[in-house]
């Protein structure tokens, strides 16, 4: 019933289980609230029992208790149990005394101080020693219990509260009028709190029980000890307090002293917890226990009626049982022993085992179905959870298969749950280069802090083959990108056969195209959002900002002073999968250091000597390469799995939410993992595939790596218009306000704080999350009004 009536929640209508509360200020605005709730029953296709049904009352009885304009009393015909209630005989008679009874304790001041020498009795190995005072004090006071006033969110609380030796006690208040009484016994290792202790104890319990009404609102409390006026400024605490503190300062309060003589609203005694919450099925009383702590705002000649809802999907079961001719041979053979597990109740219903059986009717089965995977009650369990939850009530033949069919398809789920299957696609590496510096990557790092030369990114250039490489200091915005190529790379080692690169804004630049072209050098760059097609590169940017962090900790040096003594450690340090270092692998031997030094003379080859020697050399790098790659492909594969897909599948394609966007209360954590769904229109290679874009994603290339996409067992028969969320080129998307729907404010000792209730792009106004102004005058220039009164509709 929530899910059917989520819009006007809270607004004029309250829903527990299938009874239905509507309030309304007045008359005219109750005729159209009613209208509104009887068309929701409509669309829905519920029924409502007219018999069960009461309208235009000017007071209700809900939940025990009696609903009016004047506020919230106990219901008469409740309270006649209590007056009927035989004396108690066991403890197990006086348990459930003080339970009925302490439904309605929030109406009584000092119920624990009465109801103790009760509650005592109920301790283990206590002496039954049975005094009626408790039993008629508590049922005098149910008679002549108080109406409660509703509470104001608008307005502030006053709370007091006060300590004694063996239980705390509360009262909340506004405007001279009770709301709320609270209490609670002492536990045995409180009792021994010095009186600063429980006093602090006391103010810690009230906040904690109305944390619904006063987290948020301005609230006073009021204390008759004193010193709490100065908690806030005290110099030393111990670590209880400071516990305390840390929760109190959450609140928008202020500690007023209250003379212990005045203070007599709060001199109660203690209560034990409300109800039990660890039996495995609470009764209607521990349901409604807490009634009298819901919220709903009541004006003055409140118009109210209550609605009776009954199920309806048993009947339609048992209904479409009799239609089925494709059961009657079950009900004709339901003494046969091998349907021995079928039976027929006395209306004629048939029953598997303790299951309802569903007959072969699939839109009963797929409301079913519906129900247990897409309403609130449920959203989206997994296939198992699902069958697990339906076969405690259902049956049907095939029925685990069928689910396991319906989530797999589900929309919603191939798009926002996450992947636990390991990464699709084996690994492909590139063939080994032939010789130094034919076939080269290319990538940089960039987001470093600023140097006095301007220095903000590394270019880093790997030689494939020898491992080696440059660390080009530079600006991600430089224009001279060809002059340092030229004099960095071509005048040391010629120019390269091939460039792998990702999809940067340079290497996709058609000056850049121009140039390898001119140059006569083949570019090959990564499929889309895939890095690990230069994960070599991608490597090395790891070791060597590594290396910047420790020269920074340890010689306090700016990182561009460090980088060409980084880039001279890192090519002379041993590579594994060459056996050597890639200075040698690039000039022979390594270089000489301190700790590596080379006598005049030695190692000296000349003539052929030389020629051959570079020769053996190469064919020595090559094998270890070839051998490297075939050990790295081995235990890469071993942590994959292969997925083939065939040109005209739908495939869904993995995008992630743009940093920085607050909604839902999270930054980016709510939007979905997966678009679209998107025709594969070709196969490029062996895990790479070419996919049908619309038009507003042209910009994006549409070559995609396997483990980016997953295929759509259903495509929808309504795509998601992807056209109205504007996609980056890095698959990435903004949502933007829209719409202001409502303004609050909170205030706090030092300033007021506005909040506002923004609507989102591609989102409803159900979705709307509450923002700071600060945020959004940052985030979102010119999008708030210039003042703060009413709402506000963007263009």
């Amino acid at each position: 019933m929530n899910s059917v009536f989520m819009n006007e929640l809270d607004k004029f209508v309250v829903v527990f289980i299938d009874d239905i509360l509507v309030y309304s200020k007045n008359e005219k605005e109750h005729e159209e609230h009613l209208r509104i709730v009887l068309s929701r029953l409509r669309e829905h296709k519920l029924y409502a029992k007219f018999s069960k049904c009461a309208f235009w009352l000017k007071e209700v009885a809900f939940l025990g208790h009696i609903l009016s304009a004047k506020g919230v009393a106990v219901d008469p015909s409740k309270v006649e149990d209590v007056l009927n209630w035989k004396q108690p005989q066991t403890v197990t008679e006086i348990r459930s005394f003080l339970g009925l009874a302490g439904y309605y304790r929030r109406f009584i001041k000092d119920f624990s101080k009465i109801a103790k020498p009760m509650t005592a009795l109920t301790q283990k190995n206590a002496k039954f020693a049975w005094s009626p005072k408790s039993l008629w004090d508590i049922i005098e006071l149910l008679t002549s219990a108080p109406v409660l006033a509703q509470p104001d969110i608008t307005k502030p609380f006053d709370v007091y509260c006060d300590a004694l030796g063996s239980g705390l006690g509360c009262v909340l208040m506004q405007e001279g009028r009770v709301i709320a009484y609270a209490s609670c016994q002492l536990r045995k290792h409180e009792v021994n709190y010095p009186t600063h202790d429980l006093e602090l104890l006391a103010v810690v319990y009230a906040l904690k029980k109305w944390r619904h009404y006063l987290l948020g609102n301005t609230c006073h409390i009021y204390t008759d000890h004193k010193s709490l006026k100065y908690i806030f400024t005290q110099p030393e605490l111990n670590m209880r307090q400071r516990r305390w503190l840390e929760l109190i300062k959450d609140y928008d309060l202020e500690v007023h002293y209250h003379l212990g003589k005045a203070n007599v609203v709060a001199d109660a005694l203690s209560r034990k917890a409300h109800c039990n919450f660890t039996k495995a099925r609470p009764t209607m009383r521990v349901l409604c226990c807490e009634i009298g702590d819901i919220e709903m705002p009541t004006a003055l000649e409140a118009e109210l009626y209550n609605l009776v809802l009954e199920p309806t999907i048993k009947d339609q079961i048992i209904a479409a049982q009799k239609q089925d001719k494709g059961m009657s041979h079950i009900r004709d053979g339901i003494d046969d022993k091998k349907k021995a597990c079928f039976k027929l109740d006395e209306e004629g219903v048939l029953w598997f085992k303790h299951r309802l059986v569903v007959p072969k009717d699939m839109e009963l089965r797929k409301k079913i179905l519906d129900e247990a995977h897409t309403s609130m009650f449920t959203l989206h369990p997994g296939s198992n959870k699902m069958y697990q939850d339906l076969k405690q009530k259902f049956w049907w033949t095939r029925m685990k298969r069928k689910i396991a069919k319906y989530v797999s398809e589900c929309d919603v789920c191939q798009r926002v749950k996450a992947d636990h299957l390991k990464p699709a696609g084996m690994l492909q590496p590139l063939a080994v280069p032939a010789w130094k510096y034919e076939d080269i990557h290319m990538d940089f790092i960039v987001g470093l802090p600023r140097t006095s030369k301007g220095y903000d990114s590394i270019w880093v250039i790997i030689d494939r083959f020898t491992k080696s490489a440059h660390f080009i200091p530079t600006t991600y915005r430089t224009k001279q990108y060809a002059e340092l190529y030229i004099f960095r790379i071509v005048s040391l080692h010629g120019v390269p056969l091939t460039i792998t690169s990702d999809r940067g804004s340079l290497f996709v630049s058609r000056f850049w195209e121009q140039l390898q072209t001119a140059l006569g050098t083949k570019l090959i760059r990564s499929s889309a959002y895939h890095p690990q097609t230069s994960g070599q590169v991608e490597r090395v940017n790891q070791i060597l900002e590594d290396m910047l962090r420790a020269c920074a900790l340890t010689y306090s040096t700016k990182w561009d002073d460090c980088l060409p003594l980084a880039e001279f450690a890192y090519n002379n340090s041993y590579q594994k999968s060459l056996e050597m270092a890639p200075f040698e692998a690039l000039y022979g031997r390594r270089c000489r250091t301190p700790l590596n030094w080379f006598e005049p003379g030695e190692r000296v080859t000349f003539g052929p000597d030389l020629v051959t020697q570079a020769e053996e050399q190469v064919k020595f790098i090559h094998a270890n390469l070839k051998r490297a790659q075939s050990r790295q492909k081995s235990y890469s594969d071993q942590r994959r799995r292969p997925l083939v897909f065939e040109e005209g599948d739908h495939v869904y394609l993995r995008v992630s939410p743009m940093k920085g966007v607050h909604r839902f209360g999270v930054k980016g954590k709510l939007a979905p993992r997966y678009v679209c769904p998107f025709r594969i229109t070709e196969r490029c290679g062996s895990v790479a595939y070419r996919l049908e874009l619309p038009p507003h994603l042209a910009a994006i290339h549409d070559v995609f790596h396997v483990s980016q996409l997953k295929k759509c067992l259903r495509v929808p028969e309504e795509a998601v218009d992807t056209s109205r969320i504007q996609i980056e080129p890095d698959l990435t998307y903004e949502e933007k306000p829209i719409k202001i729907l409502d303004q609050k404010q909170r205030s706090t000792r030092q300033r007021t704080i506005n909040f506002y209730k923004v609507q989102w792009s591609n989102h409803s106004e159900e979705e709307a999350t509450w923002e700071q102004e600060e945020y959004l005058q940052i985030k979102y220039p010119g999008f708030l009004p210039s003042t703060s009164t009413g709402y506000v509709t963007t263009p």
